[in-house]
């Protein structure tokens, strides 16, 4: 990138953003033409100020989501030719659908739509390839010439080779010239962007009908795939997020949503070699590729060399619109500061895109209409504006066809040695200063990649059920995992028959060390990020998972396609069974048992134990769950207790997290209390967003007041230690750092609630830490915190790893208002990811709730 040009305004702003508690943002009403674009800070009010209100749909969505339960089943395309017709549902009208205003399509209408070019074109397929998360269909548009069945089959076996065998791809003629370029887009993965979806409908349209010769040879040579709108329930509402409250373009390497799985299932039956995602509003559009750091899992020669030029295809295409807004684009590689807008993490679709083989572009069209405009712009301005957005989107989306048309050539050599290298176990190559125009120092990010990971069987495996959802979720991933047939030794070790190998010599070796490896402290290489810096899953998900550095296993392996069980009943017949609680899944067994009514009790924090008699019930969620119950000790007796009736003022992704380890939760917030909500029934409140006490009214205090005289605690981030403050709750004084630092962190364990067999890891967002005395500490920091992301100091001395070092991040204790308090300074449930931390935040409700 261009490091002589000067960003005006944007990193700036992001970083004073940073320093505070993320307030949200608001783009100017009326941006004038050419000004920089703006973005909003990644961890916005939903995460400390917005109480989550899921509706119920959502809540059966999380109860049902695929934690240590079998895999949820994964889209694939039919095995037949194109056309594939499919007769969609048709919704009922909806006149709340906050598209209409803006003059666009409502969701209700997408479906007659295709329905219609499709009887009226044969090159048009569309399919249903999965649901929201309120059960709304999501679509799958097919554009390209007719294909009898055998040659759509000799297209599948073309693409299969290109992975499985890319030296024998390239040596094929005849799939270098008849394979059909696939290029994908996917629209609206932010409800409230909305124009994404109508250009790529207005595209579908013209290729549909398009009677030149130039669109019937692209068409007979490329295979244009369209997700119309990733994000139905958001769409409808006009929300970022969709209708769990998720923002789904922070999921991919998660996948607790089902918008996030439907598009992991498109991208790879499809293979594209380009794609888009089409957002909005950045004032001027954006395209990418993205400032450093960027990803150091890329093969990133191979993407860079398409994605310079494509996105200045893009930018000129918009030029040629001829609106003054579209004088220009702005290309985050070419015109940015490193940290200004960066590629470094797999959450972002075009990010997760490249591990899967494709060139990923997000695209931002310009002109606001969400937000204060939607509700504060004249309703003309509001057509005017998403008018020019069409066209925007419409022109990228066409550019980026010509491109991979007129370099379909080079970009399938590009994808066959992206698979190659990771096969081969090749070196990614060391990309020289000047590459493409711009590329310096500051874009070199590279790894070294393991020979293998291993996820232990036996005894060595601190939880099988969060082992084979590891494995599960890879496999899903199509990441390639086999499985051991006999016991072997590695690296001084021994390991069971049945053990995992990860082999990295495999095609998307990329993703698969961008999801195993613990990641990189890099907070010393750009001032600033836009989100997360650090996720690693061997860390945060909870299973064992060795690393081997230079050789693979000598043993037997079979490939994996699913996990095997891992629920077990080992002990003898009459004996009281046990259950160490270690896990989201063991959690969620625990909260089954209690809803048939079997009862259950506490030896201590983290062990559970059920009466002989319900051996039968222990059997069943066993085998649903993967959780494994063992002998109880002979003599033991334990505290009975019952399901915590739970009040939660939380965010979107714990109030599902919650639910996901099968918690009953009543949503509450300051407004709700204010208003006459009831707490009499209540055991437990959970205060993470939303809930203020200074702000409670008398009513609303006074419910608050006499929960916490008998009940308990759970607290998270600022305004959970606001809140332990305010209704002074435990003796601590929180210190917070910055906004915007986060990332995997070591801790040390040394209570008996939260610390009690937790991992030595963490996860941390805005970190706090706490001082006084007068509580147990249940974690502390290590004395070198971050192992992972990106977490610089408030000001020289003050709010950094440094001073966090040894300090407590997690306590508890009895109040002073006669309850229990659980106080975290770490993000045990952050968006639905660290599953491997969900069992710490479940023993605090359950140890507060006693």
């Amino acid at each position: 990138m261009d490091l002589s040009r000067t960003l005006t305004g944007f990193g700036a702003v992001l970083l004073a953003a940073a320093l505070v508690s993320n307030p949200a943002s608001a783009a100017p009403a009326d941006p004038p033409p050419g000004a920089p674009s703006t973005r909003d800070f990644g961890n916005g009010p939903e995460r400390n100020e917005i109480a989550a209100t899921a509706p119920e749909a959502s809540a059966e969505s999380a109860r049902s989501a695929p934690l240590g339960a079998p895999p949820d089943s994964r889209w694939t395309p039919k095995r037949q030719g194109y056309p594939r017709h499919t007769d969609l549902r048709v919704y009922p009208e909806n006149p709340a659908d906050k598209s209409i205003k803006l003059g666009l399509l409502p969701y209700h209408a997408i479906a007659p739509r295709l329905n219609a070019l499709q009887a009226a074109s044969d090159r048009v397929s569309a399919e249903v390839v999965g649901h929201s998360a309120l059960g709304r269909d999501l679509y799958l548009v097919t554009v390209t010439a007719p294909e009898s069945a055998a040659e759509a089959a000799r297209q599948d076996r073309w693409r299969a080779l290109i992975e499985d065998d890319p030296g024998a791809a390239r040596r094929d003629r005849a799939l270098r010239r008849g394979y059909k370029t696939p290029v994908w887009i996917n629209a609206n993965i932010h409800g409230d962007e909305w124009e994404g979806t109508d250009g790529a409908m207005r595209v579908i349209e013209r290729l549909a009908a398009a009677t030149d010769s130039a669109t019937r040879r692209m068409l007979s040579r490329t295979r244009v795939y369209v997700t119309v709108t990733n994000n139905p329930d958001g769409r409808i509402a006009g929300t970022r997020a969709n209708g769990a409250g998720f923002d789904i373009n922070r999921d991919h390497a998660t996948s607790s949503q089902p918008e996030s799985r439907a598009v992991r299932d498109v991208v790879i039956a499809t293979q594209p070699f380009v794609m888009l995602d089409e957002h909005g509003y950045t004032g001027t559009t954006l395209i990418e590729p993205a400032t450093p750091p960027h990803g150091q899992n890329y093969e990133y020669d191979l993407y860079i060399r398409h994605a310079l030029p494509n996105a200045e295809g893009m930018e000129a295409a918009i030029q040629r619109l001829g609106h003054p807004e579209t004088a220009r684009a702005d290309i985050p590689f070419r015109d940015y500061e490193p940290g200004d807008w960066d590629d470094w993490p797999p959450v972002f679709t075009p990010m997760y895109a490249i591990y899967q083989g494709a060139v990923g572009h997000t695209v931002e069209i310009p002109l606001q209409v969400n937000h204060e405009a939607y509700e504060t712009l004249p309703v003309e301005e509001l057509r005017r504006r998403s008018s020019v957005n069409t066209d925007v989107a419409a022109a990228t989306i066409e550019a980026a066809l010509t491109y991979a048309d007129a370099n379909r050539a080079a970009l399938l050599a590009g994808q066959i040695e992206q698979f190659r290298r990771g096969w081969a176990g090749a070196p990614s190559p060391r990309i020289p200063d000047g590459f493409v125009a711009g590329f310096g120092p500051e874009d070199r990010y590279s790894t070294v990649f393991p020979r293998a990971y291993v996820i232990p069987a036996g005894g060595a495996q601190r939880s099988p059920a969060a082992a084979a959802r590891l494995v599960d979720h890879l496999v899903a991933h199509d990441v390639r995992v086999s499985r051991a047939r006999r016991g072997f030794a590695l690296g001084g070790r021994a390991y069971r028959a049945g053990s995992y190998i990860v082999d990295m010599h495999q095609p998307k070796r990329g993703l698969a060390n961008v999801l195993l490896e613990a990641g990189r402290d890099i907070s010393a290489l750009v001032p600033q990020m836009y989100d997360i810096s650090g996720w690693s899953h061997r860390l945060l998900w909870g299973a064992s998972v060795d690393i081997s550095a230079t050789a693979l296993p000598r043993v037997a392996t079979t490939g994996v396609k699913v996990a095997s069980p891992t629920g077990a009943v080992s002990a003898a017949r009459g004996r009281d069974l046990a259950l160490t609680m270690r896990d989201g899944a063991d959690v969620r067994a625990v909260n089954a048992l209690l809803d048939l009514g079997v009862e259950l009790r506490r030896a201590d924090a983290d062990t559970v134990l059920v009466p002989a008699g319900a051996r039968r019930e222990a059997e069943v969620v066993a085998d649903r769950y993967g959780v494994r119950f063992t002998a109880a000790a002979r003599g033991s007796t334990g505290t009975p207790f019952t399901a915590p009736v739970i009040a939660a003022a939380v965010s979107a992704d714990e109030l599902f997290a919650l639910r996901e380890m099968g918690f009953e939760v009543r949503t509450v917030s300051t407004d709700l209390l204010n208003a006459g909500a009831e707490l009499s029934d209540v055991d437990t409140l959970v205060v993470s967003s939303g809930l203020s006490y200074a702000q409670l009214n008398a009513a609303g205090k006074a419910e608050v007041d006499e929960l916490l005289a008998r009940g308990g605690v759970v607290t998270r981030g600022r305004t959970g230690a606001a809140f332990n403050a305010a209704a002074g709750l435990l003796p601590a004084t929180a210190v917070t750092g910055r906004g915007d630092a986060n990332g995997v962190v070591a801790v040390r364990n040394t209570g008996a609630v939260v610390g009690a067999g937790s991992p030595p890891h963490s996860f941390v967002y805005s970190p706090i830490w706490f001082t006084g005395t007068g509580f147990t500490v249940e974690q502390r920091y290590d004395a070198v915190p971050l192992i992972a992301g990106h977490w610089l100091p408030t000001a020289p001395g003050a709010g950094g790893p440094g001073q966090a070092a040894d300090q407590a991040a997690v306590i508890s204790g009895a109040t002073a208002r006669g309850g229990r308090a659980v106080v975290f300074g770490t993000e045990p449930l952050f968006r639905a990811h660290p599953k491997g931390l969900y069992a710490e935040f479940a023993r605090a409700l359950y140890w507060s709730a006693s």
